[in-house]
């Protein structure tokens, strides 16, 4: 039973396309919407996918970010309130969806793996430390078009 219900979820969540490196599998949840819009917008659009930024670009890391990735957005998903702003609702996720701390590294990674020759200077030494200058501040829409 546990095996068929799975399988349905799968099915229905359309699993596999998560293996793919296709955009659109980003925003089966409907939530991810707005950033694939941005994202086809934004200066990325003809050199990079979600995954390029957003996941490891080696085997096995690949796939086990794209697991926890996985893991939790639905679970965020499936127990986010459908009223989030109701008084005393329990959010499993912010709205509108935030990168965690280990996403982030994964992010500035990946930056640094495409511009590092560009902006070695600027970076060198701080791309761990807490106080790490990350890509991101300063270049906040470049992988997602501006921002409202």
């Amino acid at each position: 039973m546990v095996v068929g219900v799975g399988g349905v979820t799968f099915d229905y969540a359309a699993g596999l396309s998560y293996l793919s490196n296709d955009p659109r599998a980003c925003a089966n949840c409907h939530i991810m919407s707005d950033q694939l819009d941005s994202w086809r917008k934004g200066p990325h659009h003809a050199s990079a996918t979600c995954n390029d930024c957003h996941v490891p670009p080696r085997f096995p890391e690949k796939y086990v970010a794209k697991a926890l990735n996985g893991y939790h957005h639905s679970m965020g998903f499936t127990f986010q309130p459908s009223i989030p702003d109701a008084p005393g609702a329990r959010l499993a996720f912010h709205e509108p969806i935030q990168i965690k701390d280990a996403n982030s590294q994964i992010l500035q990674d990946n930056c640094l793996r495409c511009h590092g020759d560009l902006v070695h200077d600027i970076v060198r030494g701080s791309t761990w430390a807490d106080n790490a200058i990350r890509c991101v501040q300063c270049h906040r829409g470049v992988g997602h078009g501006a921002r409202r």
